[in-house]
């Protein structure tokens, strides 16, 4: 099996292949294609990164070769993590719209590429920003169920080491997924949450603590407010302050308070992109969340679903094959659809929203 990791020089490209590597996800048999611009640093950076790899990990790396050319990606596995990123500065907002405008080109020249010239059976992980417009259009170029973007992935890992930390235990001691869109419009589905060793009295008493009494419907309140009242205090004691507020909040605002200080979140970002590429390469299904693009696979207060969302999915070496969620809580369900809306429009000046495909 074969990787290409588009964007291999990039902070999180470079994570990326250093893990793949450092994991031992990929054998000493199989090829790990580096993807660059020729123009630019990128070309010269990409070359510069293949000798480093093969410097550092001789003894057991894969096959390590350089595309420059889009037409020349060839993998079974490929990992969108091409073009412009948020920057990380103290106090620094990210605009969607235009990082969604300076990504779109990006996105559709290798989504194209790819359908021109590709095996016709390759699995795309997306990881750039923003996630929900590289899945829409790859998978319309693609096919819906070969993407899979990891955004949610990595929101339901930090919500469930939040959870984790509160408790006492380690993250792998809890289950639970995150939905809706990569960032301050996720959706933490706190009806999904399973913690090891807790009957279900316990867990609900659990979740009842954490929670403190909180809905969220004024989730995205508390978080415009959280966000603002870290831009004016020193670093560490905003570390300080976030420690001392519910988990999914803090699974939110500590990865922003981490990316502004300016050290960014490249590796969380790969460790998380490397499981789902270690799940589609050792041929295992695992439940996992992405965003995927639905089409009424399932529906939440009656309403189905369509459209790029994050929601839990079964993962396989094939792609995702179902989605797997039980009707959540009201509050999550007002929260889905309001979320799925603007995600939607955020999608509309490309014709990849619903009315365009229509």
């Amino acid at each position: 099996m074969d990787i290409a990791v588009l964007g291999a020089t990039g902070d999180v490209g470079r994570q990326v292949c250093t893990q793949l590597i450092e994991r031992r996800v990929l054998p000493s048999s199989s090829r790990l294609q580096l993807v660059g611009r020729p123009d630019g640093r990128s070309g010269r950076a990409t070359h510069g990164l293949r000798a480093d790899l093969v410097d550092a990990y001789d003894e057991h790396a894969p096959l390590i070769d350089v595309a420059l050319d889009p037409a020349e990606v060839v993998a079974d596995v490929v990992v969108l993590a091409a073009g412009r990123t948020a920057p990380a500065v103290a106090g620094g907002t990210t605009d969607r719209g235009a990082l969604a405008a300076d990504n779109h080109a990006v996105f559709a020249a290798y989504a194209q590429a790819l359908a021109e010239n590709g095996s016709g059976h390759e699995v795309v992980v997306v990881v750039s920003n923003p996630v929900e417009l590289g899945v829409a259009v790859m998978a319309q170029a693609l096919g819906r169920h070969r993407v899979i973007g990891m955004g949610a992935w990595l929101d339901t890992l930090r919500f469930r080491r939040e959870i984790a930390s509160s408790l006492g235990l380690r993250r792998h001691r809890i289950g639970g997924f995150v939905a809706g869109q990569h960032g301050a419009d996720l959706v933490p589905l706190w009806s999904t949450v399973r913690v090891s060793g807790l009957d279900v009295a316990e867990r609900e008493a659990a979740v009842a603590g954490l929670r403190r009494g909180r809905s969220l419907d004024s989730f995205e309140e508390e978080i415009t407010q959280a966000q603002g009242v870290l831009l004016s205090m020193e670093i560490g004691a905003a570390y300080d302050l976030v420690d001392t507020w519910p988990a999914d909040l803090r699974s939110i605002v500590r990865p922003w308070l981490t990316h502004t200080s300016g050290a960014k979140t490249a590796a969380g970002t790969a460790g998380a992109t490397v499981d789902l590429v270690d799940t589609l390469l050792d041929g295992r299904e695992i439940v996992v969340a992405g965003q995927v693009a639905l089409d009424a696979e399932v529906s939440v207060a009656g309403e189905p679903l369509r459209g790029v969302l994050g929601v839990p999915v079964v993962l396989g070496p094939e792609g995702w094959t179902r989605v797997l969620l039980d009707e959540p809580a009201p509050d999550e369900a007002r929260r889905l659809h309001s979320c799925a809306a603007r995600i939607d429009a955020s999608l509309a000046p490309w014709g990849l929203d619903r009315a365009g495909r229509a």
